[in-house]
């Protein structure tokens, strides 16, 4: 599997997906003003990489901040790696979130209840 970066931008997140250590991360805001058209490439890789899957991919997803349509694509993202077969075996996902935000908490733990795969939800100090 090949490599896959986007950089950070004030309002969109950097994404990058290290095959070597099996890790795909995003971090930063996400608040595109087209997030159809941002996520575009990534909704693409990810449709690649639930057809022929690593043994293990960890995700890491460290945002500070996401709109209403962002969270929109990343339960769709989170759904097509539910969908691989063996998927609880493939994919564990970890949504950080900084001591007392407690809309990053609450949206971690709503995609952990939806969701049927690994998914931590992890304090971390501010």
């Amino acid at each position: 599997m090949n490599p896959f970066s986007v950089g950070k931008t004030h309002n969109t997140p950097l994404i990058n997906f290290d095959p070597e250590k099996k890790v795909l991360e995003m971090s930063g805001k996400s608040i595109p003003e087209d997030p159809q058209a941002f996520y575009r490439s990534l909704l693409d890789w990810v449709d690649q990489y639930t057809a022929n899957p690593l043994d293990k991919l960890t995700v890491n997803i460290r945002l500070e901040y996401f709109n209403t349509s962002s969270s929109k694509i990343l339960f769709t993202i989170f759904k097509k790696f539910e969908n691989m077969p063996k998927a609880a075996d493939k994919i564990e996902v970890n949504w950080y979130f900084e001591e007392g935000d407690y809309d990053l908490l609450e949206s971690g733990e709503d995609y952990e209840s939806l969701l049927k795969i690994p998914f931590n939800v992890i304090e971390v100090p501010e």
